[in-house]
């Protein structure tokens, strides 16, 4: 059976229909959410291990994009896939509406100071993709700049990749129907009300547009070396299992080590 990461791979420059896949479903995995919670269990383990020996060993990094359309589930997949690593050696960024600042200078000034240094893994909610989507949608550039983004991006995440960073971007794929069911929780729990945002409804009334915007910058930013995944994240539980299979897979091909410690430290003992 094909990896995780070959199921769920963007195939660059191939035309990308996310009504082809499906957002409920669960490919590749024939159990279920207790099945896929235990699975899950096993993954955290392995990272956590693979996480410490990335830190210690200082010497690879790895850059987590997470992308979603509104109420996608970016915080739950940071909280469930990343349970249990050390919180010395990874970061999280979410990157909001762009400040008054950061509008004063290029696209990309204010995602690069968030790159991962060696030993760390970065995690972006959001990211610099947000300037060839919501910059499109909002028509808050032409055309001819939204496409040209596309390449400029390509060519940073070729830099990035080029001095040692390993990345991977994940699109978790929610229907229209999940996401209204999820924005009707944060109206209707109390404990869920302070992530309710009233433009979360002029969003979704957009929900056509962002979905073309999705599927043209994937397409054209997918890479071997920076691939995109489409992850089904109607389900919680299976979505969390994605992606921290792939991410436990590229981990895994880095051939971390933890290192041998000083010369001479066997056997020693402290007095």
């Amino acid at each position: 059976m094909a990896s995780a990461s070959e199921r769920f791979f963007v195939d660059p420059g191939e035309k990308l229909r996310l009504k082809d896949h499906d957002p409920r479903g669960t490919p590749g995995f024939d159990g279920d959410k207790e099945a896929g919670r235990a699975a899950l269990a096993r993954l955290n383990e392995r990272l956590e291990a693979l996480q410490e020996a990335l830190f210690a060993q200082g010497q690879h990094r790895l850059l987590v994009v997470l992308q979603a359309m509104d109420a996608g589930g970016k915080d739950g997949t940071i909280r469930n896939v990343f349970d249990g690593v050390n919180p010395q050696g990874v970061k999280v960024t979410c990157f909001k509406q762009p400040s008054a600042t950061e509008l004063a200078h290029d696209f990309l000034w204010r995602v690069h100071p968030h790159a991962p240094a060696r030993g760390e893994i970065a995690i972006w909610n959001r990211s610099h993709y947000e300037d060839v989507l919501v910059a499109r949608v909002h028509e808050l550039c032409d055309e001819r700049c939204w496409r040209a983004r596309y390449e400029h991006i390509a060519a940073f995440e070729a830099m990035l990749t080029d001095e040692g960073t390993t990345i991977r971007k994940f699109f978790l794929h929610i229907s229209k129907d999940e996401q209204r069911q999820r924005l009707q929780e944060r109206i209707d729990d109390p404990k869920k009300r302070w992530k309710w945002n009233s433009r979360d409804l002029d969003e979704r009334a957009r929900w056509d547009d962002y979905r073309v915007a999705y599927e043209d910058a994937l397409a054209a930013t997918s890479t071997k070396a920076a691939p995109w995944f489409v992850i089904p994240a109607d389900r919680n539980w299976f979505r969390d299992l994605v992606v921290s299979e792939i991410l436990v897979e590229t981990l895994s091909a880095l051939d971390l080590r933890l290192p041998p410690g000083d010369p001479g430290i066997e056997g020693l003992r402290v007095p």
